[in-house]
């Protein structure tokens, strides 16, 4: 049986899957999340543990929404590229009479 941080992860990762492909839909555009930063001083980074954590647990789910946005466009990019091929075929044909 799945716990109940597991639930909640689950249901959030959906959640941010849900608004990456309808962004990606809209826009096109696959945009890479940004990088946890990890300050150089070990002080500081034992201080900040926990909002850094938070900070590479995000961007693993932003990520992984990432390389499906691009899987997705790498698709559709194919499909468009199949399409232009085909057209450019017909009017191949009917300029060559």
């Amino acid at each position: 049986m799945l716990n109940w941080r597991s639930q909640w992860f689950r249901a959030g990762a959906s959640i941010v899957l849900a608004v990456v492909f309808a962004s990606c839909a809209a826009t096109g555009t696959c945009l890479a999340p940004p990088r946890p930063f990890v300050p150089s001083d070990p002080e500081a980074a034992r201080e900040y543990a926990d909002l850094i954590r938070q900070d590479f647990e995000l961007y693993i789910r932003e990520i992984q929404g990432y390389f499906l946005c691009l899987d997705a466009e790498r698709a559709r990019a194919f499909e468009e590229a199949r399409e232009v091929s085909e057209e450019y075929g017909r009017f191949l044909a009917v300029t060559e009479e």
